[in-house]
């Protein structure tokens, strides 16, 4: 996936006109297809681990929703960023852990069940947090409206994902004979997001300069490192340090830039973040998955 990603997204950088067939206002309906998916696929007893490990779940959850958010904020704060740049870069920060972190964590050999409970966890809290941590960290430099963000959380990863669910409860028999085919869906998903998000602001994004890059490669690889740390702070297994490093790391980039479209639509260039750490950690876990198999 990492190498579709970063070749339909290089595409779209430097050859715009081939993607600008997928419209933005794709975006909020590509993003319900994955979450659906997510849905069609959880069980409830992925919660069940909240119960019987709710340490670890705690430990992981906290810090995801201070580690990342705070970083963002540095490194904009850091490396000078314009107040749209710094909404984007909030964003990516604000929002919960993906469901690639999950992936990750399987070919990583961590505790692929505590990976999946964090991001489960953390999408439920993510209407209640992402606005109000966007609020706290922005209100000084822009308007946030955090009812709208609220609104557009509710509507594009909590609705789509009870439904999945649902379905998934009531007509299980079923489900299980599409469920091979829903990675792919989400994958295709995934890459219209990016395409479309690139090529209308490729020429922004290439205005930028290598900045917006920097501040975006240090916000995954220091959160994969705090993560990681922490894993060792609580004394964390191996396989649980990997869990939470990943989870930690990795954001649901797709809701940041949805949410930089729908409650800053003044703001373009906050779109920008969240499209290339879209591509990007997709990129970095599959590298830090192959590391952690090298025995680390």
């Amino acid at each position: 996936m990492a190498w579709i990603v970063l070749v339909i997204a290089a595409m779209a950088l430097f050859l715009p006109q081939t993607c600008l067939w997928i419209q933005t206002g794709w975006i909020n309906y590509l993003l319900m297809i994955v979450m659906f998916g997510m849905g069609m696929t959880a069980k409830l007893s992925d919660f069940a681990i909240v119960f019987k490990r709710p340490r670890d779940v705690m430990i992981g959850c906290a810090a995801q929703f201070i580690v990342m958010p705070l970083l963002a904020f540095l490194l904009g704060k850091a490396f000078s960023l314009n107040d749209e740049l710094l909404v984007g870069v909030v964003l990516v920060g604000t929002c919960p852990g993906g469901t690639s972190s999950n992936v990750i964590t399987y070919l990583s050999k961590g505790d692929t069940a505590l990976s999946i409970g964090m991001t489960s966890i953390n999408t439920l809290l993510a209407p209640l947090l992402t606005p109000l941590l966007t609020y706290l960290y922005l209100r000084t430099s822009v308007t946030v409206d955090v009812m709208s963000m609220f609104m557009s959380i509710i509507q594009v990863v909590i609705v789509p994902i009870g439904l999945g669910l649902l379905i998934n409860r009531v007509f299980g028999k079923y489900t299980q004979k599409i469920s091979a085919v829903l990675p792919t869906v989400s994958v295709t998903a995934i890459c219209l997001i990016v395409a479309a998000v690139v090529s209308h602001n490729s020429e922004k994004i290439r205005s930028t300069g290598l900045v917006i890059f920097a501040v975006v490669i240090l916000h995954n690889l220091l959160g994969y490192l705090c993560g990681y740390l922490i894993g060792v702070l609580f004394h964390m297994d191996l396989p649980r340090k990997k869990a939470v490093a990943i989870e930690i790391g990795m954001q649901n980039s797709g809701l940041a830039t949805t949410l930089a479209g729908t409650s800053f639509p003044g703001m373009a260039m906050a779109t920008v973040p969240g499209a290339i750490f879209s591509v990007w950690h997709n990129i970095s876990g599959a590298l830090l998955a192959g590391w952690f198999n090298r025995g680390w």
